[in-house]
């Protein structure tokens, strides 16, 4: 194992490059869709699981890792996480070939708890934190801005004796020595402070280059999150443990109440935006200083972004798909149709999302 490790570390280019022909070739894979077929899915987890394998491989290089939080277990949740979702479409088929279309959704329902599961202990684990892409995502936070906070807090040190020395002399000011001293005595002082600075600053930089410094952040836990954060933070866990639970509840309410009904869409449409407006209500709410009281990083501003963005997959849920969606696109099919290039390509497109809006894992953006 640590032989192909290595392997995968040296020559991680071109094992991104096979990884991505060999995942698009999936999808032109015969009877990729079919009901009774589960070859093709077999083949495109398998791919999966070995891409997925090889990133978690990457990332973990010793030599690359960046300074950050430091991780209190080593337990790979992120690679969890992502295994679960290249298996969850080959469970899905596999359920219904041998169980039929009804009783295939408790099978969906348990690869979705176990999913929750999963992420509920990696919010605990990252001291409360937003999930990114769903957990598949490590969230590293970033030791510079802590350092820099921290210096402006503490402020520069100072030399007493340079101190000392400075009000010894500021003491007569208008005696000539006293002058001059008091002169000579800031030079050398500046000139010493600058001397220092340039010495420390190197020999810092060399320990930074041969050792990077890893900033130990220790994770609170939910009494001492919510003691801190108050009411806001009570409702950014809220607003997570909405964002996680959703797909397990929108599969419950399917395997209750059927696909063709409203309820599990609207239900699971509610709380999307309720989960994700709560979130963007706390990330700019303000304490009685008119300070934030989260500090979103970049990344999880584009996770609330990339989750609005996932919304456009309600479009492809039944029942709105059957009742809107697919007529567009019978229409959009028909109207390219005597088109020579775009008449093939636009059928082909058609052909591939009708089919994979047939499968739940699909279109289910958990």
């Amino acid at each position: 194992m640590e032989a192909y490790k290595r392997w995968v570390r040296r020559n991680k280019d071109y094992v991104h490059s096979m990884e991505s022909l060999a995942n698009g070739l999936t999808w032109l894979l015969p009877e990729r869709f079919s009901d009774s077929e589960i070859g093709p899915e077999a083949v495109t987890s398998f791919f999966g699981i070995i891409t997925a394998i090889n990133e978690h491989i990457i990332e973990t290089t010793p030599t690359q890792r960046v300074t950050g939080q430091a991780e209190t277990s080593s337990f790979p949740y992120s690679l969890c996480i992502t295994l679960l979702k290249d298996l969850e479409t080959l469970v899905e088929v596999a359920a219904q070939q041998f169980y039929g279309d009804d009783r295939k959704w408790n099978f969906i329902a348990a690869t979705e708890a176990i999913k929750v599961l999963v992420r509920l202990a990696m919010i605990k684990n990252s001291g409360y934190k937003m999930l990114l892409r769903g957990g598949e995502t490590v969230y590293v936070e970033k030791g510079l801005d802590a350092v820099n906070y921290s210096k402006q807090r503490h402020g520069e040190l100072v030399d007493p004796r340079s101190h000392n020395l400075k009000n010894h002399f500021q003491q007569t000011p208008w005696n000539l020595e006293g002058k001059a001293l008091s002169a000579l005595s800031r030079f050398g002082e500046n000139a010493r402070m600058v001397s220092e600075r340039t010495w420390l600053s190197r020999v810092q930089h060399q320990q930074a280059i041969m050792e990077p410094p890893t900033l130990m952040v220790e994770k609170p836990s939910l009494s001492a999150f919510l003691s801190e954060k108050g009411v806001p933070g009570g409702l950014f866990v809220m607003g997570e443990v909405m964002f996680v639970i959703r797909p397990l509840l929108y599969v419950l309410l399917i395997r209750k109440y059927g696909t063709r009904s409203w309820f599990p869409w609207v239900m699971s449409l509610g709380v999307d935006l309720i989960g994700n407006g709560i979130l963007s209500a706390v990330a700019v709410s303000r304490n009685s200083r008119k300070g934030p009281l989260f500090y979103l990083s970049n990344d999880e501003r584009d996770e609330l972004k990339r989750r609005k963005l996932l919304w456009a997959l309600y479009l492809m849920r039944d029942p709105f798909f059957t009742k809107y969606t697919r007529k567009r696109l019978d229409h959009t099919r028909k109207l390219l149709e005597p088109v020579p290039v775009f008449g093939f390509f636009a059928e082909k497109l058609i052909e591939l999302l009708v089919g994979a809006q047939t499968r739940y894992t699909y279109m289910s953006g958990s």
